[in-house]
């Protein structure tokens, strides 16, 4: 997951569909089968398969930087549109998938009730990973 440089709502809801699949596309083009991509205004959630050969770094900013430039380039409305500098990553074993298809799916509902700070939190809590928020919200 990672979302928008300040974590401002810069993308329109009628556009989410469209950069959602965009991002889809440069995963299946890098040999990372994308399973589930969304998200909403401000941040996205992409679920795929790490194929053995890429890094997951290196996935991220292909990830980023395609899409920033596509953005950009085909949205008049987004022309100074970028992401943050950092992103979270879990493993998800596979018995977990579809929970977290559902998860992925349903970020608009799941957003009423918690903010992406307040979320991503909660998951560096659950998988035990220490963090210092003077760092994390770039």
């Amino acid at each position: 997951m990672f979302s928008t440089k300040g974590r401002t709502d810069t993308i329109p809801k009628a556009r989410l569909k469209e950069i959602h699949a965009y991002l889809a596309q440069i995963l299946n083009n890098n040999n990372c089968s994308a399973i589930s991509v969304g998200g909403i205004a401000n941040h996205v959630h992409l679920l795929f398969v790490l194929f053995k050969t890429n890094t997951l770094a290196n996935i991220v900013r292909l990830l980023k930087s395609n899409s920033s430039k596509w953005i950009n380039e085909h949205n008049s409305y987004l022309s100074h549109f970028g992401w943050q500098d950092g992103y979270g990553a879990f493993s998800v074993s596979q018995s977990q998938v579809q929970k977290v298809v559902d998860y992925i799916e349903n970020q608009e509902t799941h957003h009423h009730k918690k903010t992406f700070q307040e979320e991503y939190k909660q998951l560096l809590d659950a998988y035990g990973i220490g963090y210092d928020e003077k760092y994390m919200w770039d």
